[in-house]
């Protein structure tokens, strides 16, 4: 068994031996099972790290074995600088979700950890798939544990919000999938589920604009991408702490992953063609959502707008096909995950006291509470872009991509700084400043031992990516400047576009004419 392998199966077995044994008389010790598989599940990707070669931009630590022989599928994994990060950035999240619902969940305990171990192995899987059809398993699988989180812990709409995203996300993929076995009998007389060989099938600008959509409609949901963002706020603000903690930290990421894993090496020509929708979806996700924020009422309703507008700039950068565009936005990803899920983590304290989302229940917690409301305002400056905080690098390198892409939407772009400022900030003084008005608040205790380590750990994640990004740019380096070669060469045959050059006074070069 190799790294990967070990990586996905480790939590997804821990997980299933907690729902086999567990039982609510015996809750300490499943949180203590859970803890350790989580732990031990971190230290298996910890490899990942060091063993990995930033100066090539091949796929590393591969397995590949035969799954279903008849048809050509393959147990294929393994990872480059676009996924490397995702793994052991799944397995941390993972360990902070079990430490969170330490002392909070009190019944069906192993079956919450045993979702939640379940469903980091699929992610990882996700992450580390080559195979087309194991991919779309591992994607379509991370649904269940999800659903059944939202559904058995979430609040009292907790039904509605969970159908809302399995149906969502669920009718977006099955055109992926109409897609991917398209591409299996384009793939030669004996087919092929492998993505390497997707990535070299020469296809008409027909096919690759019905490809392209059939993985917009599957990866736009899952970012989401304005306009089908609706079931994002529901889900979040219906699930449980650790849910939304993993929703936004690692789950939103899948669909932006997907983007440069399939729409953009599969047809580089429709994305190009078609950059221009994505790039108007992503700023309205910035400007329009980020105004949306500002005037909610749910603290957890308002970060989760706030994803949806930090997760816009992730799909505006991968759009304007520059190194700077596409490093900024997995650099924003990557921080994206430590900072919303410290948000969330944020907000899940403070309703663990108080039983209550809304802004109005609180006023003048760091009266109560001085250590956390520390720990609530750093987080909140990071999730508006201050400098030296991981919120920055990512925007920061988006916003110098996008400049050099079109100095007009750069400068649109950049409003994000402002808006994530304005709702970060006015949600954070009226939560925490001003005089203690509500019974609730002045009988709140500052955070115990686990929640501060809790904090601590993702403020100093927070703080060291902020500070010195060079190790994840360094990773992902390589594999972007391949990725931006591949998609700047036609893959439309030559055949298909003889008769068009045939009719023109000066015939381009297939590639210079694509371009134009």
């Amino acid at each position: 068994m190799g790294i990967l392998s070990l990586a996905i199966f480790l939590p997804i077995v821990s997980g299933l031996l907690l729902l086999a044994v567990g039982r609510d008389e015996n809750a300490p010790a499943v949180r203590w099972m859970a803890l350790v598989a989580a732990v031990v599940s971190f230290l298996a990707t910890i490899p990942l790290i060091t063993g990995f070669d930033t100066t090539q931009a091949g796929m590393q630590f591969v397995e590949n074995l035969p799954w279903i022989e008849r048809f050509n599928v393959r147990y294929h994994l393994g990872l480059d600088g676009l996924s490397m990060w995702f793994v052991p950035l799944t397995a941390f999240i993972t360990i902070i979700v079990v430490v969170a619902a330490w002392e909070v969940i009190e019944t069906r305990v192993n079956q919450y950890m045993g979702a939640f171990l379940v469903l980091s192995g699929l992610m990882i899987g996700v992450f580390s798939a080559l195979d087309g059809l194991l991919f779309y398993v591992f994607f379509e699988a991370t649904l269940i544990p999800m659903y059944i989180i939202i559904g058995v812990w979430g609040g009292k709409n907790r039904v509605y919000a969970a159908f809302k995203f399995f149906l969502y996300t669920l009718a977006g993929s099955l055109l992926m999938l109409i897609a991917l076995l398209y591409l299996y009998f384009k793939s030669g007389e004996a087919g092929s589920f492998d993505i390497a060989t997707w990535h070299k099938l020469p296809l008409t600008m027909h096919e690759q604009t019905l490809l392209f959509f059939a993985f917009l409609a599957a990866f736009s949901v899952k970012v989401p991408m304005w306009p089908v963002h609706t079931w994002l706020p529901d889900a979040h603000v219906e699930a449980p702490t650790g849910g939304s903690v993993v929703l936004a930290a690692i789950m939103l990421k899948l669909g932006a992953y997907g983007f440069l894993r399939f729409s953009l090496p599969i047809a580089p020509d429709a994305a190009h063609h078609f950059s221009w929708l994505i790039i108007a979806m992503s700023l309205i996700a910035v400007v329009y959502i980020g105004l949306v924020a500002l005037v909610q009422k749910d603290m957890k309703k308002l970060v989760a707008y706030s994803s949806i507008a930090h997760m816009g700039f992730v799909t505006l950068g991968f759009f304007i096909f520059n190194p700077l565009g596409i490093s900024g936005g997995l650099v924003q990803m990557i921080s994206h995950g430590f900072v919303s899920g410290a948000m969330f983590l944020a907000i899940g304290v403070l309703y663990d006291r108080v039983h209550s989302r809304e802004i109005a229940a609180y006023g003048g917690v760091v009266n109560t509470m001085p250590k956390f409301a520390a720990f609530a305002l750093f987080f909140a400056m990071a999730n508006c872009g201050l400098p030296a905080t991981a919120g920055f690098v990512g925007e920061w390198m988006v916003i110098l991509g996008t400049v050099k892409f079109s100095f007009w939407l750069g400068a649109i772009a950049a409003t994000a700084l402002v808006f994530g400022a304005a709702y970060s900030l006015w949600m954070y003084k009226r939560v925490y400043f001003g005089p203690v008005t509500n019974d609730n608040v002045k009988s709140l205790t500052d955070i115990n031992a686990r929640e501060f380590g809790m904090m601590a750990v993702l403020a100093i994640a927070t703080l060291y990516m902020g500070l010195y990004p060079k190790p994840f740019t360094d990773v992902m380096e390589a594999s972007v400047d391949a990725l931006l070669k591949h998609v700047s060469v036609s893959k439309i045959p030559a055949q298909a576009v003889a008769p068009v050059a045939a009719t023109t006074d000066a015939p381009a070069t297939l590639t210079e004419g694509t371009q134009q």
